[in-house]
């Protein structure tokens, strides 16, 4: 099984198509919203402690 990302986690667009600059200095102050797997939209939930971020597919990831 692999774990390549093939999709950026915050717009849902192709990872390797086009650099995110945008993205990427957005991902550090916000959750995932799209799995980088699959491009499923994610159920993210917004923590005390930090964040949840669900894929129907893949499962849980925290940061």
């Amino acid at each position: 099984m692999t774990t390549t990302e093939l999709w950026c986690d915050r717009c849902g667009e192709s990872a390797t198509a086009t650099a995110h600059p945008a993205c990427a200095s957005a991902r550090e102050l916000e959750p995932p919203r799209f799995c980088p797997r699959c491009r499923r939209r994610m159920k993210v939930q917004v923590l005390p402690v930090g964040w949840s971020a669900v894929c129907v597919e893949h499962g849980e990831v925290r940061g």
